[in-house]
């Protein structure tokens, strides 16, 4: 694949001591503030809930489609940057994504991003994301309904990514959330801090993230909505004479225990039964993906989330609950995407992309 390539180069002499430096300073400062922030939260995020939970919701058909969280894959391609700043790259330079997403009950989630070069090595991208959840109704204290209203997010976020090494990437993602619920509203900021190492001549990918690391501005009411703080680690291996590669996940590193309760059928009253042995809290913290990429026009991505599927009742699961589907082609000057999950059995959702590079619009 073109990027492939466009990564493995060589820094021309010229420019050998002050891009030492400077990608020496950059390097430092981002790996000393991922293991900083990761060490201070760890603790934090063991207890309480969340709010900004839509933060976690892609705006990738193809990482959806590859399980939801994924953080390791190397395309030129601005989707695969969503959930790490340490992907976006030079190469990316003038591609314009927008995305759709109809997800559960009422809501549809909606976007655009651009992306574009700094230099030979760096790159920014702006972008803004709306979630809408539908209309709701108003009621007063006594429960009588008085109207409606529709609660909704919108993400304003910015990122800048560098080249620190041929083959190692670093980035940072400043996102400005708004909240709007009935008569109340809320103002946050949050950042992500990535970075991402890739050998192309082996054809691995590792990256570490640190996300959603802020807080709230202006609160709703009296009471702090906490982020979701999350730490991530990754892995994408593609194998020689085959086009596949497989990727694993880690998330939800803040803490170990992710017990879950299983419902039965929902035909008895006994008490749910809590799952919380070893290897159920591992596998709920772990995103299984594989890539089949015959071509850099066409692309198939399975994915699986066991978290997904155990965070369902028992009896709403269907056999898909926890599997995800993408695909996606390239035609002409447009590149198209199209994500499928099924969380439960009364609910589907479906993502759709749209990526172009202005460039070539003009050509």
């Amino acid at each position: 694949m073109k990027l492939y390539l466009k990564r493995n180069y060589m820094t021309p002499g010229t420019r050998v001591i002050r891009n030492t430096l400077t990608r020496h300073r950059f390097f430092k400062g981002l790996v000393a503030g991922i293991l900083m922030i990761a060490g201070c939260h760890a603790g934090y995020g063991q207890d309480g809930s969340t709010a900004y939970n839509y933060l976690n919701i892609t705006s990738s058909a193809r990482i959806y489609g590859l399980g939801g969280v994924n953080i390791t894959t190397v395309e030129d391609d601005l989707s695969t940057a969503d959930q790490n700043p340490g992907l976006l790259g030079y190469e990316m330079s003038n591609q314009v994504l927008l995305d759709y997403m109809r997800y559960l009950g009422n809501s549809n989630f909606a976007g655009v991003k651009y992306a574009h070069a700094i230099g030979e090595r760096g790159a920014w991208s702006a972008g803004i994301r709306y979630f809408g959840y539908g209309e709701m109704k108003a009621t007063d204290e006594t429960g009588v309904i008085i109207g409606s209203f529709s609660p909704k997010d919108v993400n304003f976020s910015g990122t800048f990514s560098y080249d620190i090494t041929s083959h190692l990437r670093g980035g940072i993602s400043l996102k400005f959330l708004y909240s709007s619920y009935e008569q109340y509203s809320a103002f946050a900021v949050a950042t992500d801090l990535g970075i991402n190492y890739y050998d192309p001549d082996h054809d691995w990918s590792f990256s570490a993230v640190v996300a959603n690391l802020g807080g709230q501005l202006k609160k709703f009411n009296e009471n702090y909505d906490r982020l979701p703080i999350d730490v991530r680690l990754g892995a994408t291996k593609g194998f020689s004479g085959a086009p596949i590669r497989v990727s694993v996940t880690l998330w939800n590193l803040t803490k170990w225990r992710l017990p879950y309760y299983d419902s039965g059928d929902g035909t008895t009253s006994e008490p749910f039964e809590k799952k919380d042995s070893f290897g159920s809290n591992l596998f709920r913290h772990m995103v299984f993906g594989v890539d089949f990429t015959p071509s850099d026009r066409f692309f198939v991505s399975l994915g699986y989330n066991y978290k997904t599927r155990t965070d369902m009742s028992t009896y709403k699961r269907s056999f898909l609950s926890g599997f995800s589907l993408a695909a996606g082609m390239n035609v002409s000057r447009f590149g198209f995407s199209l994500a499928f999950g099924q969380p439960h059995s009364g609910a589907t959702t479906l993502m759709f992309n749209l990526n172009m590079n202005l460039q070539d619009l003009v050509r």
